[in-house]
């Protein structure tokens, strides 16, 4: 059985003040769920001098899919291994659109993290017109072909995916649960159906996520879904008593 995963995206937000006491009420509950945080870069040395030694685990919210060189602004995979990281986020709908990350561009990040020993997030995600078109499948799945084809079935088997419908985060809007296990377990279908002979194996270990304004008020009715594996938590995830209630739900 999958054990559920809660990973909590800062975004944008924070200080060392702030952070500080959010992680030490994280740290002073147990939770159900794995729980991990994905920080901005300036403070991912304070998660893991913070964090270290505890069951929690700590991110990065995007990586370079170049290894090293004159790419101003850039952090690369081993930079973000050396702080300890287990996670980071690749593909996410900000970067997508604010950023213009291509479909392949988000595969390669996803190869160079695994290079580096880091967990790549995968998210994908539809916008309200794609869905309101019939367009959902169509765009999360061509979204994950890329990281399939790019990934070896070793490597696929080692990445975590997050569906995040682009019209469900930070809207106050949430995919209900049918509607959410419609999706991930379609996703699940798409590694399943890959050529080498494990998919299917490593499409029943997958662990996928679900991302748009969770919060503790209808975690549990979402987790409860048979392929939804926990959550990709935004703004829930700055305070630390929602955050555990999610880890619990």
């Amino acid at each position: 059985m999958r054990q559920k995963l809660v990973i909590g995206n800062w975004k944008m937000h924070g200080s060392l003040a702030a952070n500080a006491a959010l992680l030490d009420g994280i740290k002073a509950a147990p939770a159900r769920a794995r729980l991990a945080v994905c920080a901005p870069f300036p403070y991912l040395a304070q998660c893991q001098a913070t964090l270290a030694g505890t069951a929690i685990a700590w991110g990065a919210q995007d990586v370079s899919a170049e290894v090293r060189g004159a790419f101003t602004g850039e952090v690369a995979a081993p930079m973000l291994a050396e702080f300890g990281c287990a996670y980071v986020l690749v593909g996410h709908s900000e970067r997508r659109s604010y950023h213009g990350e291509t479909d392949a561009t988000v595969a390669t990040k996803a190869l160079r993290a695994l290079e580096s020993g880091l967990t790549p997030v995968v998210c994908v995600g539809e916008t309200l017109a794609q869905r309101e078109a019939g367009e959902t499948e169509a765009v999360v799945g061509r979204q994950l072909a890329a990281v399939v084809e790019a990934l070896s079935i070793d490597q696929l088997g080692k990445i975590v995916l997050a569906y995040e419908p682009v019209w469900a985060i930070g809207t106050g809007k949430t995919a209900t649960s049918e509607q959410a296990q419609a999706v991930h377990a379609y996703l699940r279908g798409q590694v399943a159906s890959g050529s080498a002979a494990a998919s299917a194996d490593v499409a029943a270990r997958m662990p996928i996520l679900y991302g748009g304004s969770v919060k503790p008020d209808n975690a549990a009715e979402l987790f409860s879904m048979s392929d939804i594996d926990g959550g990709l938590i935004g703004g829930a995830s700055l305070k630390a008593e929602d955050f555990l209630a999610i880890g619990n739900a």
